[in-house]
């Protein structure tokens, strides 16, 4: 019989009813949360005149011991007839100190004291998860980085829709896991409300300091209502909640990734560390991580709903019912420390397919938005646009063929405002660039999502290295179609001062996927363009800023730009050729003789209308990237 009512009862407890009704075996999990929650209710005893300053010492020190021991020998937790956790930590108290550890449950109900403990645990626990969490946003703001500029299909309804980065993809997920973190962070701060001293329903009757204890327990104050104190398991409802939401998140990532490792998508593979093979089937790789992952949202949601019927028809105040919270709240935090703890696994070693990506973004016709948005600032209404674009893919179908695989003749049949251009505004790299808002899907806003995040995560993060893309107002991005007027007109006027080769509109927009501009307030203030010659060495060329913005330092951050684009491409050494031979040497280039460039550049010379008067210098500077073996350059 247990001895927590043998003034009672008379009989003992039915072995059968003992099963059923004791809940050691479970929350016996709850015994650090019982001795800490046990020691600071012998210290507010202490404080209202209940135990003197010699009890108090003993009975903290015995149940240190208790907490030691217990620790130290779960077995014993194995083998115990205790009712509870807190019928195991008082017959061990008194085993330690006699009839001293029987005045420590004065003024305390089991009922206050389960909800204290349960309320101490799921805060430990909602902090712990929270910190899972922050490690697998790294995990993917680290796989946004190393895939930055990873062209990638966008879906929806499992259809291509348009390309973005895949980066842009980890940061939708990145946003969903920001969102489980505060939403743990908000049912702490209704957890954090402490019960003790709610006696069974009424209250006790001890002068105990509430506001005192509650802060010795780290809660941020004592619950305002004895009858709703003893019965509130909102806490564990909202921990279930959120714990269920992360899970299904983490579930539609793992979807994600299992369709993307398909061999019917082959956009990415993952490791074999995370994944398995077939009993029967040697060829099979098995994204098993990411299935379980998946599965186990299951188990989060039915742990909600199963808290939820729980309280549905409870009366006030506290019902055994209530026993029936711990498992489903330690299963789902267990459960979900699991699959946290797995994803960055997952993630770290996942590689992205970057061809067959690329591939997969431009194919379905993901482009035929970019066409419609084309023919509006062509100064049709987008309904229009729509059409027209909607005729030419159906054309294309009909033919085979890529919307950009299209003569002109043939798009210029559906809607004649179409111009030559129009392949230019067609690509990826415009796609992706033009989404150039807040949100989007360009590099550089997903550049500044990804420093966002870091800095959320820790404010006192340095900034990541300068990279001369956004400097005070001024963003320095690739060119875009709607450029070329502002790039034009930028080198034209540069041509008549002698300080460039002359250039058409048609061979800027030829090579407008070479070109890079310096944007302030919508407007191109500067341009330059990066040629390519041989896998060793490129040449900064067309670079030129309006003559309103010279001596401002803008060309040596569009310099820099160049100078960083190439070691990215792995080009070891550009070079310019240049009358300004001062501001290159500022810029880190060294003169070089003339005839140790390729062929291919005095060819380009001849072009130039000062070929038998040349006073231009030619300047190397390295870039950083390696060298390949046969560099002759």
């Amino acid at each position: 019989m247990s001895v927590t009512w043998a003034g009672r009862f008379t009989q003992e407890a039915d072995p059968l009813f003992r099963q059923f009704n004791d809940s050691l075996p479970f929350d016996r999990t709850l015994l650090r949360e019982d001795i800490e929650g046990s020691v600071a209710w012998a210290r507010a005893l202490e404080r209202a005149g209940v135990l003197t300053d010699e009890e108090l010492a003993s009975l903290v020190a015995a149940l240190q011991e208790v907490l030691d021991h217990g620790l130290a020998h779960p077995a014993e937790l194995d083998r115990a007839a205790d009712e509870d956790i807190h019928s195991w930590v008082e017959r061990e108290l008194v085993a330690r100190v006699g009839a001293l550890g029987k005045k420590l449950h004065t003024g305390r109900s089991r009922n206050d004291q389960v909800a204290t403990d349960l309320r101490l645990w799921t805060l430990r626990h909602l902090s712990l998860r929270q910190e899972e969490i922050a490690v697998c946003i790294r995990s993917l703001l680290a796989l946004a980085e190393r895939e930055r500029e990873t062209a990638f299909p966008g879906y929806t309804h499992l259809q291509r829709a348009q390309p973005i980065l895949f980066a842009h993809w980890c940061l939708a997920y990145v946003e969903m896991l920001l969102r489980d973190r505060d939403r743990f962070d908000d049912a702490s701060n209704r957890a954090a409300v402490c019960p003790l001293g709610s006696g069974a329903l009424a209250g006790t009757a001890y002068p105990i300091d509430r506001e005192l204890l509650a802060r010795e327990l780290g809660f941020r104050a004592p619950s305002a209502n004895s009858l709703d104190a003893v019965s509130d398991r909102d806490f564990v409802v909202e921990t279930l909640s959120a714990t269920a939401l992360c899970a299904v998140h983490l579930s539609r990532m793992a979807e994600d990734l299992i369709f993307y490792c398909s061999a019917e998508a082959g956009l990415v593979e993952l490791s074999d560390a995370v994944t398995s093979g077939s009993s029967l089937m040697p060829q099979k790789k098995n994204p098993d991580a990411l299935e379980l992952i998946r599965g186990k949202s299951g188990r989060h949601i039915g742990s909600l709903v199963q808290m939820l019927t729980i309280l549905k028809g409870l009366p006030l105040a506290y019902n055994k019912d209530l026993q029936e919270d711990k498992e489903p709240l330690f299963d789902a935090m267990e459960h979900l420390s699991l699959s946290l703890r797995m994803l960055p696994v997952v993630l770290d070693g996942l590689k992205v397919n970057r061809e067959r990506a690329h591939d997969a973004a431009a194919g379905g016709y993901s482009n035929a938005t970019e066409l419609a948005d084309y023919l509006v600032h062509r100064g049709l209404p987008f309904r229009d646009a729509h059409h027209a674009a909607g005729r030419l893919v159906r054309t294309a179908i009909a033919e085979s063929k890529p919307l950009e695989g299209l003569s002109l003749a043939q798009m210029q049949a559906v809607e004649p405002r179409i111009e030559g251009d129009v392949y230019v505004a067609l690509t990826i790299d415009s796609a992706v660039n033009r989404r150039n808002i807040p949100g989007g899907t360009n590099p550089e806003r997903v550049a500044g999502s990804v420093h966002a995040v870091r800095q959320r995560l820790d404010p006192t993060a340095a900034p990541p290295p300068a990279e001369g893309r956004i400097v005070e107002g001024i963003t320095i991005r690739e060119a875009r179609v709607e450029d070329l007027d502002a790039i034009c007109a930028i080198i034209e006027h540069w041509a008549r001062e002698g300080e460039h080769l002359p250039r058409s509109r048609d061979e800027v927009l030829e090579t407008l996927s070479e070109f890079a501009v310096a944007v302030e307030d919508e407007q191109v203030i500067g341009c330059g363009s990066l040629w390519i010659y041989t896998p060793q060495l490129a040449e900064i060329r067309s670079l030129g800023i309006v003559p309103t913005r010279r001596g401002g330092g803008l060309g040596s951050v569009l310099t820099n730009y160049f100078v960083r684009w190439a070691a990215d491409l792995g080009i070891p050494k550009v070079f310019v050729l240049t009358r300004a031979p001062d501001f290159f040497a500022r810029c880190g280039f060294e003169s070089v003789p003339v005839s140790i460039l390729p062929e291919k550049v005095l060819k380009d010379c001849a072009k130039c209308p000062r070929n038998t008067a040349c006073d231009e210098v030619a300047m190397m500077r390295q870039t950083g990237a390696a060298p390949l073996h046969h560099d002759r350059t």
